[in-house]
């Protein structure tokens, strides 16, 4: 007997083992007859075999970015650029941000300046995520490069709770009178 075995009385096991056991067949017999393993198997693994694998497409937000920026942020603005000959634009483009941030009554602690020239591949997920931003100003950045379709230029936009206006890049907003104008207009309404 099991020593492990809590109860070894039979009559006290009958009460738990209440089904009926039947032996069919003889087993012996059985045991001497070689065994050949059925033909369908080989077909079965062949065609597991020759399936092909399927990879599944990356979903876009999987890319993690390492943004450089200027700013802390701390307002939750993403003041976004592109220009891939300077920093953040030209001297006329830059006096024009200069203009506009004070007249927004922003610091440079308030806002994160990014030059989106060097992330052409991140989308507004990527940023959303990364600067957790509750309003976008973008500087020749489109809506369509940050996979968002087209929007239109100047006005405000709300998306996912963050609010969000497109316009040409500084240097050639700076030279555009009426664009300029329109711009200000709509941030005038806008509390930041």
């Amino acid at each position: 007997m099991n020593s492990s075995q809590l109860i070894t009385n039979a009559e006290a096991l009958r009460l738990f083992f209440t089904e009926d056991v039947y032996l069919a067949g003889d087993m012996t017999t059985m045991e001497n007859q070689p065994v050949e393993p059925p033909k369908q198997t080989a077909a079965v693994e062949q065609a597991i075999v020759e399936v092909p694998k399927l990879e599944e497409p990356a979903p876009s937000y999987g890319q993690v970015f390492d943004f450089k920026y200027l700013g802390k942020n701390e307002k939750k603005i993403l003041i976004l650029v592109n220009d891939t000959e300077n920093p953040v634009s030209t001297e006329q483009g830059r006096e024009l941000l200069r203009k506009l941030v004070l007249a927004m009554n922003l610091k440079n602690a308030d806002f994160a300046l990014l030059n989106y020239s060097a992330y052409t591949s991140a989308k507004f997920e990527h940023l959303s995520a990364f600067f957790s931003c509750k309003f976008l100003l973008s500087f020749g950045v489109s809506s369509n490069e940050l996979g968002l379709g087209q929007q239109l230029l100047h006005q405000l936009h709300v998306l996912q709770n963050t609010n969000m206006i497109f316009t040409h890049n500084l240097h050639a907003l700076d030279a555009d009178v009426a664009s300029k104008k329109t711009l200000w207009g709509t941030l005038k309404n806008l509390k930041v």
